[in-house]
């Protein structure tokens, strides 16, 4: 086993902790639609996920730490690509959005704001908004 292999690089495990974030979302219904998993194909190959880190985060999920990063707009931007794994299926569930609301306080936003931040961004992403405007309504939601 090579050490490279031991110690996964900071970028790598910021990856495979927002994988395992978006596998979350897309089990708490129990069900992953065809959407559900072509956005998550998508963000595997995106987010440079192997194959063999794919099963392993889908076998247990919980395993893996957000690991927010530091800038804010990649934080927004990670949201935004959380919150598209959620309406994939065209459909949002209670329990996505109770998994979503642990999440954003994970990737750093104030836990008094989760709430409200999570239901404009579902309401952002139901209302097929980009990233430019979603990172903007996002910014507005947030300042306290």
């Amino acid at each position: 086993m090579s050490i490279s292999s031991v110690y996964l690089s900071g970028g790598h495990k910021k990856n495979m902790g927002h994988f395992a974030s978006i596998v979350k979302l897309a089990i708490a219904d129990e069900i992953i639609t065809d959407g559900e998993q072509q956005l998550l194909d998508r963000l595997a190959k995106r987010l440079h996920i192997s194959e063999e880190d794919y099963k392993k985060i889908f076998k247990n999920p919980e395993e893996y730490p957000i690991n927010p990063p530091v800038s804010y707009d990649e934080r927004i931007e990670r949201l935004y690509n959380l919150t598209k794994m959620i309406y994939a299926d065209k459909e949002v569930s209670k329990e996505e959005v109770s998994v979503l609301k642990r999440i954003v306080v994970g990737l750093g936003f104030p836990q008094d704001n989760a709430e409200k931040v999570s239901d404009e961004a579902v309401h952002l992403v139901m209302n097929d908004n980009d990233l430019e405007d979603f990172t903007k309504a996002i910014k507005r939601v947030n300042s306290i």
